[in-house]
């Protein structure tokens, strides 16, 4: 199992996972010439995705969603509350999923997680591959740490986490005191120590790879969220990498 980020931060978010023949989209937060120029780039023809799973509705995670899933004919995957923001989606696409009830997906089995964030209804995933029982789990744009993302990202053998902002950069930036508080507060985004609290919270011998998503370009760095999270991890006996998804070019976060 393989996965790449396409891109990640506030400009556009989207994640494509491969495990043998078979490849899903994991948000798709790109017009559809862009999501295809960046698929191709790794070596991926868009035609050869077999699902489009969202996270949720925000247009940094969905702006391509409806004109890609007509001109693919993906079928899309996703909380009601999302695909309902989505109308544009014929209703023979529409594929709810609720949290604690896996679903077979070309290949793998999702499994949703609520998170707190503050769109029509947020889900992070952990995506298995059939084949292989290989695990990842993906979470970003939360405001907050659920107890069930704790015990479901327990077993992943790969972590595609949030890490939105260094608190005292937020703090000491350009931001508003109302935006401030959208983005630190319980249905905003996690802070470079809350997501280096999940990853250390979930680390156990197995774990191979961590990847950082949706970095702020006014209220973080690669570097710092980097350091925040190895230095938990490391705390937690995770040696492995730790990595920062850059913004806008597609790079391999995992490979299995």
């Amino acid at each position: 199992m393989r996965g790449w980020t396409l891109g990640s931060g506030s400009s556009g978010n989207a994640i494509v996972l491969e495990s043998g023949a078979h490849r899903i989209l994991i948000d798709c937060g790109f017009g559809p010439r862009a999501i295809a120029v960046r698929l191709r780039t790794l070596g991926i023809a868009p035609e050869s995705i077999g699902a489009l799973l969202l996270t949720h509705e925000h247009i940094d995670h969905a702006q391509g969603a409806e004109r890609a899933q007509k001109k693919y004919r993906w079928p899309v995957y996703g909380s009601a509350g999302t695909l309902l923001a989505l109308p544009e989606i014929e209703a023979r696409w529409r594929r709810p999923i609720t949290p604690g009830l896996p679903v077979a997906i070309d290949g793998f089995t999702i499994e949703a997680i609520a998170v707190p964030h503050d769109a029509a209804s947020s889900f992070a995933y952990t995506v298995t591959a059939t084949a292989s029982g290989a695990r990842v789990g993906v979470a970003h744009d939360l405001g907050a740490v659920p107890d069930e993302l704790h015990g479901s990202f327990a077993r992943c053998d790969a972590l595609l986490i949030e890490a939105n902002h260094d608190a005292e950069m937020l703090r000491n930036g350009p931001y508003a005191p109302a935006l401030q508080e959208r983005v630190r507060g319980g249905r905003g985004h996690l802070s470079n120590a809350q997501g280096a609290a999940l990853a250390a919270s979930v680390a156990h011998p197995g774990l191979r790879a961590v990847s950082l998503l949706h970095l702020s370009a006014v209220n973080n760095t690669p570097a710092l969220a980097e350091q925040a999270v190895t230095a938990a991890v490391r705390r937690a006996g995770y040696a492995g990498p730790v990595r920062a998804a850059p913004r806008r070019d597609p790079t391999l976060a995992f490979s299995l």
